[in-house]
């Protein structure tokens, strides 16, 4: 019997996941499943000042998109304010916003810059991004405006 309730929530949590991936639009960088932040905790960038992996086991729904935490305490403090802690631009890659694209941003490659939270597609890309960030922030904010709602692939033709 321990089975079927153990499959049973897993069924549960599957569906919901997967519900929440199919309303999720364009303007979120979020996996097949709904899972944005490649599952990393958006608040932990803020208390703890590096990227950590947030657990399934606290997660908040927001915007059709699964958010994970790695405490009870950062979920709520999500829930209380989420656009404090959200990554801009979706959470696609700064850099690529400020160029016209829509490229995955890695929880990695993170900066916050004036409380905002930034990620970037890689190293690399960070370390360009890093040498004019203000411009850079500029340009995407310009851009995002008319990249948001389309599919990334739109954007590479």
């Amino acid at each position: 019997m321990k089975f079927f309730k153990s499959a049973g929530l897993a069924a549960a949590l599957a569906f919901s996941v997967a519900t929440a991936a199919l309303a999720a639009g364009p303007e979120l960088n979020a996996s097949s499943t709904g899972l944005a932040m490649q599952g990393y905790d958006p608040v932990a960038y803020f208390t703890l000042g590096e990227a950590t992996k947030g657990s399934y086991k606290i997660s908040a729904l927001h915007n059709d998109a699964q958010y994970w935490f790695s405490s009870e305490e950062h979920k709520a403090a999500f829930q209380a304010d989420p656009d404090a802690f959200l990554p801009e631009y979706g959470g696609y890659c700064a850099f690529g916003a400020a160029m016209g694209f829509k490229f995955d941003g890695d929880p990695h490659h993170w900066k916050i810059v004036d409380g905002e939270l930034f990620l970037n597609l890689s190293q690399d890309i960070q370390d360009r991004w890093t040498k004019d960030i203000p411009g850079f922030i500029q340009q995407a904010d310009a851009n995002w405006t008319e990249i948001e709602d389309k599919e990334p692939s739109s954007l590479q033709q």
